[in-house]
This record gives C-alpha cells, sequence and structure tokens, in this order.
C-alpha cells in the first residue's frame, strides 16, 4: 500500500508540473483556464480564482488544466461545423501561435523541472552502491548454455578477472559506467581498454541488443568478493552463525571465489548447504538453511561488500551545470530507447504503462527510504527527474490525443499541408466515428 501511496504522489507531482507550464502559458497568452485539478474524478476541494476554479480531486493521478474552449474542435468536427464556434479568451479563439506555444509549454515545465530536480541531487550528493569494474565471464557460470558461450564478450577475447578501465577512451570508476556504456549502445562497436595480469589490452566488441530489455548486453556479470558486509539478524545465515567480516571460500565443496560463484554452487536449488568461511584468517565451517524467492532467488540473508561512489557539486553553478548536462543525457537515452521499439524489442516487457510506472516510482521511494533513511531521498529525485524528461518527449510525440499532435494541427494551418490521413485520424480520435466514415472537411478557422 505504501509503495502504491508514494508512486501516485510522485507521478502525480511530475503530471501537475506539466499541466501547470500549460496554466501559466494560457494565462500569459489571454487564454482563460476553467479549471485546474490536482487529481481526477470527483472534486472533494475547491476554490474559485479570477475566472479558475482550482480543484483537489479524489483519484491522486497527476491532474489538468481546462482551457475555455478546448473541445470546440472536437464539437465542430462532429457536428461537421464549417468553423470552429470561438469567443473571447478562448483556446481556439487564440491565434494558432498562442496555441503552440500553450501546448508546448507542458512538456517544457518537465525540462525544466528535471533540471531543478538533477540540480538538486547534485548538489545535495548521490552515494552510489555499485561493483568493481572488474568482470566474471557469463558463460564460465552457465557453462551449459550453448547462447552464452556465443556471447559477445566471449567472442571478443575477454577472460574472467578482466577489469575494464575505459570504453572508446572515457573512464569507467565502476560497474555501475560499465553497465551505461554497454547498455545504451546496442549493435555499436565499442572499443575496451582492459587491465588484465598487469598487461594492457584493447579489445573490440558489439554489444548484443536483449529484446526483452531494450538494452546492450556483451554476457558478463560483476566481480565481487565474497566477503560478508551485512548479516539480517533474522536470516538463516545469521541463524548459522555467519558474521559481517566473514569470507566465503566454498559451498557444498565447490571453490567460491566471488558472489557469482555463490549463485552458481546454489543453482541446483539445495535446501541446506555446508559453507567454507575465513573469518580473521581462521577456517571455518558451518551449515546453513537455503530459502527461495518466487522467481528462484536464493536468500540467507547476507550482502557483501560493495563500491560506493559519491558524487556532490562544488558550487551551485556547477550544480546547475550538471543538472542540465544530465537532462541532456536522460533525454538522448530516452530517445535511443524509443528508437529501439522498432527493432524487435519485447515492448510490453521493455515498456511500462502508467500503472507499472506508478508501482516503480513507489517502489524506487520505498526501497531508498528503507535502505537509507530519508538520505536515500535523491534517489527517488533522480527517478522523478528521469520520469520527467520521458514525459517532455512522450508528450512532443505527433499523436492526437497528445500535446504533440495538436501542435502539429496548429503548425499546419500556419501554412503548411496537413495528409489527408492523418486529418482522418484526427476527426475519428476527437469526434469517435467509424473509420469508414468519410471524413468531413477540417472548420476552416482551425
Amino acid at each position: 500500500m505504501l509503495t502504491v501511496l508514494l508512486g501516485l504522489l510522485g507521478l502525480s507531482f511530475v503530471v501537475v508540473i506539466h499541466e501547470f507550464g500549460h496554466f501559466l502559458a494560457a494565462r500569459a497568452l489571454g487564454v482563460e483556464v476553467e479549471v485546474f485539478s490536482i487529481g481526477w474524478g470527483p472534486k472533494l476541494l475547491g476554490f474559485k480564482k479570477k475566472k479558475t476554479e482550482w480543484r483537489l480531486s479524489a483519484f491522486p493521478l497527476g491532474g489538468f488544466c481546462k482551457m475555455k474552449g478546448e473541445e470546440d474542435f472536437k464539437l465542430a468536427l462532429e457536428k461537421k461545423l464549417p468553423t470552429i464556434p470561438t469567443e473571447e479568451g478562448s483556446f481556439y479563439g487564440a491565434k494558432p501561435w498562442k496555441r503552440i506555444l500553450i501546448l508546448v509549454a507542458g512538456p517544457f515545465a518537465n525540462i525544466i523541472l528535471a533540471v531543478i530536480l538533477f540540480s538538486v541531487v547534485s548538489l545535495a550528493g548521490i552515494t552510489i552502491q555499485t561493483a568493481p569494474n572488474r568482470i566474471i565471464l557469463a558463460s564460465e557460470i552457465h557453462s551449459a548454455s550453448a547462447a552464452l558461450s556465443e556471447a559477445p564478450a566471449d567472442k571478443a577475447g575477454l577472460r574472467t578477472g578482466d577489469i575494464i578501465t575505459a570504453i572508446d577512451g572515457e573512464k569507467i570508476r565502476d560497474y555501475s559506467d560499465l553497465q551505461e556504456a554497454i547498455g545504451l549502445n546496442p549493435g555499436k562497436n565499442l572499443l575496451l581498454s582492459i587491465e588484465r595480469d598487469g598487461a594492457r589490452l584493447a579489445l573490440p566488441v558489439t554489444p548484443r541488443l536483449d529484446k526483452n530489455s531494450g538494452q546492450g548486453l556483451i554476457g558478463i556479470f560483476s566481480w565481487i568478493d565474497p566477503k560478508v558486509d551485512a548479516v539480517d539478524p533474522n536470516g538463516s545465515a545469521a541463524i548459522a552463525g555467519i558474521r559481517a567480516g566473514d569470507v566465503i571460500t566454498g559451498i557444498e565443496g565447490r571453490q567460491v571465489k566471488n558472489t557469482v560463484g555463490i549463485l552458481a554452487a546454489l543453482e541446483s536449488k539445495p535446501e541446506k548447504v555446508a559453507i567454507d568461511l575465513l573469518r580473521k584468517g581462521q577456517p571455518l565451517a558451518v551449515k546453513a538453511i537455503v530459502s527461495y524467492d518466487a522467481e528462484g532467488q536464493s536468500n540467507m540473508g547476507l550482502s557483501f561488500t560493495s563500491v560506493t561512489r559519491t558524487e556532490k557539486a562544488t558550487s551551485l553553478v556547477d550544480a546547475v551545470a550538471h543538472g542540465w548536462n544530465e537532462t541532456g543525457a536522460t533525454f538522448a537515452m530516452s530517445v535511443k530507447g524509443i528508437g529501439l521499439l522498432f527493432s524487435g524489442v519485447n515492448v510490453l516487457k521493455a515498456v511500462s504503462g502508467p500503472a507499472r510506472i506508478t508501482y516503480m516510482v513507489g517502489d524506487t521511494a520505498k526501497r531508498s527510504i528503507e535502505a537509507s533513511g530519508f538520505s536515500g531521498i535523491t534517489t527517488i529525485i533522480s527517478f522523478l527527474a528521469f520520469l520527467s524528461v520521458s514525459l517532455f518527449l512522450m508528450n512532443l510525440l505527433p499523436i492526437p490525443a497528445l500535446d504533440g499532435g495538436q501542435i502539429l494541427l496548429s503548425i499546419i494551418t500556419i501554412g503548411i499541408y496537413l495528409p489527408w490521413a492523418y486529418a482522418n485520424i484526427m476527426r475519428y480520435v476527437f469526434s469517435h466515428v467509424s473509420a469508414d466514415d468519410t471524413p468531413a472537411e477540417l472548420p476552416q478557422n482551425y
């Protein structure tokens, strides 16, 4: 329940800022706003000021900005009127360039919000829990899989234990940098700078597109030493006597060199295992019960030593510059993501609708607060900034029901020809007529 509530609040905040952008532009350009609502559905609270009714509505999912006469175009199409009914202060009574500015203002507000949020995160500092840039070949863990033996990492000549120090000349600090560089570049030939047993190598690799996630993969895992960082006091590891600082060296007689080795040793899903440890240099053997979640992932209540990286701006100017750069990078990543949808990606798995997005926002917030207290708020803010950039981009797509579709029609009235098929789609969407109907002429004063 908390996850859903936090998700609704986060998503609503981003959407309300979008609608407030429309509101400010409409008021500035002489278009009256009849209703501005936070939430949808039945009105809970409200008051009227300067011709605008301000509402708090029952369902906390976004909000809306209702401008005077915004339904007049739909009305003109339904009744096949030669002109759109207009009156002073109405949306369609405004000149096309004013309508365009009003429509653009919503997405623009989201970009401004993203820059501000990313700047706040930079100023406050964000701590990233990640892993070293040392790798393990997935094929060595799941040796039975022929597909993994043909993974890009294997073809490129990478080996378990390699340290990737740079990709295309860009420094790789840790596994987060590595994931980002590979994940965002499926199908692109990348040059990896490698450290192997003291020698420096350069190996080319081409990430393969994972059609379930839309990301590039090369078939590697992060190398994390099997040193226990924390033990859940209620977990089976604590009951078995495992402590923070212990190093796991073997499971069921199988040597363990890293945490992926632990997962591999538990792949057969044993209920009870013999674990070999080193505690302050002294060998120790314990037995522990292993539980598994619905997805088959093992859980003994252990976490392992990770790499912690803190990024913080040195000044307000530096923070704003970082906010701008991060917004630009997020926009580029979102554009690339849309392009991947036309590359055979499983859209249902790679893209989420409002319900899933709400859950993701709430889950991110809940996990961040649980893990780091309210210092984890920066993770939530970063996620909302990412969501804000996505909303900016999606709303500018030339789809009839979105801002982009209406912007396109407004541009057309300035002198660009409207394709008849698009006019038919618009008429179908706004007036709900049959696709077999002959489309009426667009109102002359649109």
